[in-house]
């Protein structure tokens, strides 16, 4: 086999106009149309044309009563800019210092990766990895 890419990374999720606000509000991405499944959903568009797919569903897993923890199943997007991230979910109430737990985020500036990751949750408690490729605070 030859890999080419990800296509797309598929979330559960239990309340489905929630989580289009968070995606769509809180990271910025763009709702694309999304094949006509009998069941409720949703298709996010990333500048490179790989998708991330909410989908709600009965018996789904959930990461129900789970924190931030980098070391749990998560996907990771790559921005150009650490500092313009940070700056712009910390206008939108994310910070390390949130009381909030879904407003929390962990940041990791000079990650034993080589490359500044943070991390935060999304409203189901879908972990969400955010990094660049370069330290620019």
């Amino acid at each position: 086999m030859n890999m080419l890419l990800l296509h797309h990374a598929a979330l559960p999720v239990t309340d489905l106009e929630r989580s289009k606000t968070f995606y769509r509000e809180v990271l910025g991405l763009a709702e694309v149309p999304r094949a006509p499944f009998p069941f409720p959903g949703a298709w996010f568009a990333l500048a490179d044309g790989q998708r991330i797919h909410l989908i709600v569903s009965p018996g789904q897993t959930m990461r129900t009563g789970k924190g931030i923890d980098s070391r749990d199943g998560h996907f990771a997007l790559r921005v150009a800019s650490y500092r313009e991230a940070l700056e712009e979910l910390g206008r939108k109430g994310y910070t390390p210092e949130a009381d909030d737990e879904l407003h929390r985020i962990k940041v990791d500036p000079h990650s034993v990766a080589g490359f500044p990751q943070m991390y935060l949750l999304d409203p189901d408690r879908n972990l969400i990895e955010i990094n660049a490729e370069k330290l620019d605070l």
